[in-house]
């Protein structure tokens, strides 16, 4: 039986992907909204989650102006 293994990134590699800024992860890693795990102090991003949670954005969590 082969399992998928999940695509782990530090914040910096993640932010090399061009996906969002590395100061918008960090804030979002702080804020408890990336799927992440932590190795000590370092937190590790599941690339592919993220990709899917970022595709699930409508544009209705923005305030109106």
């Amino acid at each position: 039986m082969e399992t998928n293994k999940p695509t782990m990134l530090t914040i910096r590699q993640t932010a090399r992907t061009g996906i969002l800024p590395e100061h918008a992860l960090r804030l979002l890693l702080k804020a408890g909204k990336l799927p992440a795990i932590f190795v000590g102090k370092k937190a590790f991003i599941n690339y592919e989650k993220l990709c899917e949670q970022l595709s699930q954005l409508d544009g209705s969590e923005r305030p109106e102006e």
